[in-house]
């Protein structure tokens, strides 16, 4: 998991980081809120519906894992976490949404989304231009907005198990990615900017019924990116 940044980031276990991970808590304690000195919390399959304002608090939090809950909604206050560079885990959840506060984040480098009940990729999304990896399979998503193409560090899109018939012209402006994986889509069309991309490495269209691969896809390989279908 998260494999474009594990060779370039690493969070040792230390006074600072608190993992509560599958304590059964139902809520997110009072006490936690006020370790303010954290750099990573993990929440993660806590059974939680909520998590309260007050976690905007912990400005020095680096890595934030709140994946395998219950949640529909995240506080706006997440967006105050200027300090949150590392790792943003909200998996398998039951999000629709994020709030626009998050755009905020713009040092956030990786965000994980997949698993919960997004039909449109968030607004929030286009201002973490500091993603290297993004992860938003298993959802709703119909189709991609022309945004995306702000994302220019991202080197890993995630789509797979979505609606997706294409993709926009935008994300041939995405010049740092190397992995698309739009597995289990029923893609249509590729856009053919995608054979400029100059570190694409990988591309994964199994499970793509409806697809049928372009001429332009013997130049990719040629040049060395793998195409699996």
């Amino acid at each position: 998991m998260a494999s474009a940044l594990l060779a370039c980031i690493s969070i040792g276990m230390g006074e600072r980081d608190l993992s509560l991970w599958k304590q059964a808590l139902g809520a997110v304690p009072n006490w936690v809120l006020e370790r303010t000195d954290l750099t990573s919390l993990v929440l993660a399959d806590n059974d939680l519906s909520a998590v309260p304002d007050g976690i905007g608090a912990l400005q020095n939090l680096r890595m934030l894992d709140l994946g395998h809950n219950r949640l529909t909604a995240v506080p706006e206050s997440l967006g105050r976490l200027k300090g949150l560079t590392d790792f943003l885990y909200l998996h398998d959840n039951q999000l629709a949404s994020l709030p626009t506060a998050l755009a905020g984040l713009s040092r956030l480098r990786y965000l994980n989304l997949s698993g919960n009940a997004l039909e449109a990729l968030p607004e929030a999304i286009a201002g973490m231009v500091g993603l290297i990896e993004l992860r938003v399979s298993d959802n709703r998503l119909s189709e991609l907005p022309a945004w995306v193409g702000r994302l220019k560090r991202l080197r890993e899109l995630h789509l797979r198990n979505n609606r997706l018939t294409t993709l926009p012209d935008a994300v041939t402006a995405m010049i740092a990615l190397r992995q698309i994986d739009l597995r289990a889509n029923p893609i249509s069309r590729l856009p053919e900017g995608l054979r400029a991309l100059p570190r694409l490495e990988k591309l994964d269209l199994r499970w793509t019924p409806d697809f049928e691969a372009p001429a332009w896809f013997a130049g990719l390989e040629a040049r060395g990116c793998i195409i699996y279908r």
